[in-house]
């Protein structure tokens, strides 16, 4: 039993945070994981206001556990983000890819737990200025959007938790027990996991997609799309003509137009293995089986009670 800042800020059993990610992270996916003892996420990143609000009901319904809803600063449609998201009474939301200035101080006007994902101990500590209860550390490792300071999880982490007072989840490159222990010997209080629950059973993204995950290897993962958002990618035909862009030196508007193509549901969602955007992070590499939520989250509560009481293998 793990009992820390984490916990006690989520009232969750175990310091597991499932991470809110595109195309993966649905109502069964999150309430499966709050079940388990954790934290799960829904990622309204992919879902239109509606559509979020649906799984927000579903979720609740499947699960009387806490969870969390993450949002992306820069979608379009916030506002209305937000707005269900207080009308529907979700207390903890994490925050990424933008300003946490915009709206934490909103969010905790409506006693929502607001936790910010940063890639540097400078964005940490404007997180924690910004009100924030907690931040994600992702080094960039991780998959999805990232960090242009390519800084590694095992530098970030001592950083991020040298920088501020409010706790730091780990994330980027885990997806073990004993990769937890690590991470939180380092100083974290949790883990946030995002590759290893995009194998999973109840994840929302499409079987091909969860195969190729699985059956990646060292190297079959590139962070791309430095001058939009950086992107982990598996390498396929999409990637290729990313970097070919990229190469020539290809103005941001043809990047964008590149992407235009909803190329991230035509890869993670629909399937499609070679023109779509495939989204993970390095850690799919030591990932080979697609698992059942519950499983996933007690197998690495097991893994880290193990470590912790038999460090040195």
């Amino acid at each position: 039993m793990v009992t820390n800042r984490i916990t006690r800020l989520f009232n969750i059993e175990f310091p597991l945070i499932q991470a809110g990610m595109v195309w993966a992270s649905g109502w069964r996916l999150a309430s499966a994981v709050s079940n388990a003892g954790g934290l799960g996420i829904i990622g309204s990143g992919s879902m239109y206001p509606d559509v979020l609000k649906e799984h927000i009901q579903k979720c609740r319904a499947a699960t009387t556990k806490p969870f969390g809803v993450n949002i992306p600063l820069l979608y379009a449609d916030i506002d209305k983000q937000i707005s269900i998201i207080i009308d529907e009474g979700v207390n903890i939301v994490f925050t990424s890819a933008g300003n946490p200035k915009t709206w934490t101080t909103k969010l905790k006007e409506h006693g929502i737990k607001v936790v910010h994902v940063v890639s540097s101990s400078k964005f940490a500590a404007k997180a924690e200025e910004a009100g924030c209860d907690a931040v994600v550390a992702e080094g960039f490792e991780a998959g999805g959007h990232n960090g242009r300071e390519e800084t590694t999880t095992m530098v970030l982490v001592p950083a991020v938790c040298g920088s501020v007072s409010i706790p730091v989840i780990a994330a980027g490159g885990i997806a073990t027990g004993r990769q937890m222990l690590a991470a939180m010997i380092m100083g974290a209080e949790g883990v946030q996991m995002g590759s290893r629950f995009v194998a999973s059973q109840e994840a929302s993204s499409h079987i091909n997609f969860k195969e190729a995950v699985i059956n990646a290897k060292e190297g079959d993962t590139v962070l791309a799309l430095k001058q939009l958002a950086p992107v982990r990618l598996i390498r396929n035909q999409f990637y290729q003509q990313v970097f070919d862009a990229e190469s020539r030196c290809a103005t941001k508007e043809e990047l964008l137009q590149l992407l235009g193509r909803a190329r991230a549901k035509l890869g993670m969602f629909e399937g499609n293995l070679i023109e779509g955007e495939l989204e993970i992070g390095q850690v799919s590499a030591i990932l080979n089986d697609v698992l059942p939520a519950d499983f996933i989250v007690k197998n690495i509560q097991k893994e880290f009670e193990e470590a912790l009481a038999n460090p040195i293998k």
